[in-house]
């Protein structure tokens, strides 16, 4: 097979069209079915169902995507290791953390990092799924929990400590509560049904009340992200349970119930063991050990 074709495949069966994936590719959407139909008369089987809304993969298409999908996350591994094998790191390096950590912190430090290597393109995936670093959908994960896959090389970064915040303009309007049990009259602010699983206890606020207080607690509004909250936090829309270092710099948050903490839990520097001697993987991860220390998380 055709590795242009396959290649040209691989983009069509993630865009979902040719039209898109002629965007990504730079062709013409006519080039880019003309290549799909030829693989598909090379091969002798229809790899997709045509729909007016899109592209749908057969069964075959399925079993061919597989394999060029794995194909094409060798091939970008080999080119990496390629590249690493410079004198000077150069070229793409893919790093993904959650919305909450990457956007507050990780975003507003990354400056130095690029004007230290300006041949390093960084490209920040922020999402609260986990991403398939084998797969090689990026090359470096900030986690907010220890991986338990073998095939992943794991660093500690920091430990984080939660505690409840609130606006001071929120605290003027509805009084600052001294204890757990006071919370219960208070407007409470936590995940949605979309919460992550892989964080334990990422409600820990909600569970105090079966600690602390004769009420339930229940809350007022729930977000489906950590930044998302603190927004509402600083706004006045009530009170949270967040992550100390996600609150560096916004004066308009207090901390409230200070002898109060919530679960801690470990951040983790975590890449595949194909990239363990990438020199891309390593001055990045200086980078962040050289950022954490000193800083209150």
């Amino acid at each position: 097979m055709d590795w242009d074709k396959l290649r040209i495949f691989h983009s069509v069966a993630d865009a979902g069209s040719f039209t898109h994936a002629g965007e990504t590719l730079n062709l013409s959407q006519s080039a880019v079915s003309r290549q799909i139909g030829a693989l598909e008369e090379n091969l002798g089987v229809m790899l997709f169902h045509r729909h007016a809304r899109g592209l749908i993969l057969t069964e075959q298409g399925e079993t061919l995507y597989r394999t060029a999908h794995d194909v094409s996350a060798r091939l970008a591994m080999t080119e990496a290791m390629i590249t690493d094998a410079a004198e000077r790191p150069r070229g793409e390096l893919k790093v993904t953390t959650t919305v909450g950590f990457g956007s507050t912190w990780l975003t507003p430090r990354i400056r130095e990092f690029t004007e230290h290597y300006p041949d390093v393109t960084l490209h920040l995936i922020l999402d609260d799924r986990e991403l398939d670093l084998g797969m090689r959908e990026a090359d470096i994960a900030i986690r907010m929990h220890e991986p338990i896959q073998g095939d992943l090389v794991k660093r500690k970064l920091v430990r984080v400590h939660r505690h409840i915040y609130a606006s001071p303009e929120y605290l003027s309007r509805n009084g600052t509560p001294a204890t757990i049990e006071d919370l219960a009259d208070h407007k409470l602010i936590v995940y949605g049904e979309e919460a992550p699983t892989v964080l334990a206890d990422v409600n820990w606020l909600l569970t105090l009340g079966d600690k602390g207080s004769k009420k339930r607690l229940n809350p007022t509004l729930k977000v489906n992200n950590i930044y998302g909250t603190l927004l509402a936090v600083e706004s006045g829309v009530g009170i949270a349970g967040l992550p100390d270092y996600i609150v560096q710099g916004h004066s308009r948050v207090t901390r409230i119930i200070p002898e109060v903490e919530g679960p801690a839990f470990d951040t983790f520097f975590v890449y595949p063991e194909e990239l363990r001697h990438s020199k891309r993987v390593a001055i990045f991860r200086d980078f962040l050990v050289r950022k954490v220390q000193g800083e209150r998380f």
